[in-house]
């Protein structure tokens, strides 16, 4: 019994384990806080020296004012503020109270914070203070430092452009015991990219129409951030007109509604259009802009072969260098036009599949071959300039767009012409004489020989065969000598007209003749068709001495005659 009744005592003076627990939780307040514990306190009152915090255990305490003084001065706490203390044991203590650390506890707190965010991969905000070697320092409540690799996702040069800023970083590495923070800006950039990657693969589709903002350029394209994610905007697609830079349209930083043209999912490529939200002016154009019809338009750019004309927006027409004008000695578009220039022209011919727009200027003036046969007639006289020289011959401009041709054989009646650089230079302005028109094929014949009489004309209308002329020899060949009888006119002598001269066969001279020199000549031959002469120099030499001989023939006659009335006389006187 005794034994039963010492158990009932001890059930009564002594609780059990779980009770002992349960009344500690309920008198734990009373007990003093322990050294480093964070203490959570009311602010009772501010004064300009401390801040009076009730932290319970019926007790109150004090934080200096300066651990809640900003930079500038002010205080950010009041009255009825909630803040977390720390008990400073290791200053001296006021009567009355018990000083605390306000910046100890957050000290502590934020320690706490960043250990936690580290673990949780939670983003922390922080401010950059001030660029130091490797990278930049950060507060995150407490100094922390971000290495230069750590601050982009792409490599900065310019570290200095942050400081000041207030960005999001996520904690690298933790040492409380040295007091040593790690952080990246890069972590949090690439976590921000793939939640909006995310997002934005989940509302994305062909044909959808998006909004996006240009990142960057290339020579191709554009490169469009439609939140985390690139889409490429060709420059193909930019507008329904030529691009020849993207920059052109778009600028880094523009804001875009652009239309998903391709998405391929599995490989992330998205193709984007701008173009394709406006209508294709090119479809209704041969309506606007009918054949024949006149355009107003800009010079956009210029090449060797013409000049593109900007008719309206996205439509550009090319007007080519032999639209122009209706001459043809111009050398380059740029003598007509400039960049720029607004010009009016002619509609040619509209290609809306093959998006060609053919344009003429020299449409807006008369052709003047129209005219040409009505202007001028067969054997008149025209003045031009020497535009062009061809083996054939050369081209004379008589007026603007109007040029014959002076064949090679026109040039000259007495000359053998092999070029017509012989005798004319470009840019010489003559005169010739116009032999035929042909207006439907824009084709003049000119001659410039014509000015003058033929030589050959005036020799046959004032010779014939028989007659004795003066020539000098001024060529040898195999058959014979050339003579040449009157500027531009040359007969043959054939060697069998040339009586033989010993002293030249001894000489084993190669021509019968000495080249140079003159003799006479008779005509035995004339074809004034083939304008050829035959010359007998034999002939002359026959004829010579059957005039000596008939010289001697009449100068014995009167010698015999002489004698007989001689002798007549005689007899008379005789008798």
């Amino acid at each position: 019994m005794a034994s039963s009744a010492n158990e009932r005592d001890v059930d009564v003076n002594f609780p059990m384990e779980d009770d002992l627990e349960h009344l500690m939780e309920g008198y734990g307040h009373l007990a003093p806080p322990s050294e480093g514990e964070l203490l959570e306190g009311h602010v009772v009152k501010v004064t300009p020296q401390e801040v009076i915090v009730d932290f319970g255990y019926k007790l109150e305490g004090l934080v200096p004012i300066e651990q809640f003084r900003q930079a500038d001065g002010s205080v950010t706490v009041r009255a009825g503020d909630t803040i977390d203390v720390m008990i400073d044991r290791h200053a001296p203590q006021p009567e009355g109270y018990v000083l605390l650390s306000f910046s100890k506890a957050n000290r502590l707190r934020i320690w706490d914070t960043l250990e936690r965010a580290m673990r949780d991969q939670l983003l922390v905000s922080g401010r950059v203070t001030e660029r130091t070697k490797g990278g930049l320092m950060v507060d995150v409540g407490i100094p922390a430092f971000m290495p230069g690799s750590q601050v982009d996702i792409r490599p900065i040069h310019d570290l200095d452009q942050f400081v000041g800023q207030d960005i999001p970083v996520k904690v690298l590495k933790i040492n409380r015991r040295r007091g040593n923070v790690v952080v990246s800006r890069k972590m949090a950039i690439e976590e921000d990219l793939k939640a909006r990657k995310q997002t934005a693969l989940e509302h994305l589709f062909e044909g959808a129409v998006v909004t996006g903002v240009v990142k960057n350029l290339t020579e191709y394209g554009a490169f469009v951030d439609l939140g985390g994610i690139d889409g490429l905007l060709h420059v193909s697609d930019m507008s329904h007109g030529r691009v020849n830079h993207p920059s052109e349209v778009v600028h880094v930083g523009d804001e875009l509604t652009v239309k998903v043209l391709k998405f391929d999912r599995d490989k992330e490529r998205i193709s984007l259009g701008l173009r394709q939200l406006t209508p294709d002016p090119w479809e209704t154009l041969p309506d606007r802009c009918p054949h024949g019809s006149r355009v107003i338009g800009r010079v956009m750019s210029i090449t060797d072969y013409g000049a593109f004309v900007e008719i309206e927006p996205g439509v550009e027409g090319l007007i080519h260098i032999s639209e122009m004008t209706w001459s043809r000695r111009m050398k380059h578009p740029s003598k007509v036009v400039k960049v720029g220039d607004q010009v009016e022209a002619v509609v040619l011919e509209v290609k809306p599949r093959e998006r060609r727009v053919s344009l003429g200027i020299k449409q807006l003036e008369a052709d003047p071959w129209t005219t040409v046969a009505q202007r001028y007639s067969i054997g008149s006289v025209v003045e031009g300039r020497v535009r062009k020289l061809a083996d054939f011959g050369a081209f004379l401009e008589i007026e603007e767009g109007v040029d014959g041709l002076v064949h090679v054989s026109d040039l000259s009646w007495t000359k053998h012409v092999k070029h017509p650089s012989e005798v004319l230079k470009k840019g010489q302005v003559m005169q010739a004489v116009i032999l035929n028109i042909d207006a439907p094929n824009r084709r003049l014949s000119l001659g410039v020989k014509q000015l003058q009489p033929d030589a050959w004309e005036s020799f046959f209308r004032s010779h014939e065969v028989g007659d004795l002329v003066r020539g000098r020899v001024c060529r040898a060949a195999q058959f014979g000598v050339f003579v040449e009888l009157a500027p531009g006119v040359e007969a043959l002598c054939h060697k069998s007209e040339i009586p033989p001269m010993p002293d030249r066969v001894a000489a084993g001279a190669e021509s019968p003749l000495p080249i140079g020199d003159e003799y006479d000549f008779k005509i035995i031959k004339m074809n004034e068709a083939e304008k050829k002469i035959g010359l007998s120099l034999r002939a002359v030499a026959e004829e010579e001495e059957r005039t000596r001989l008939e010289d001697y023939q009449r100068q014995a006659a009167a010698a015999t005659m002489t004698i007989e009335e001689a002798m007549s006389l005689r007899g008379k006187g005789e008798r």
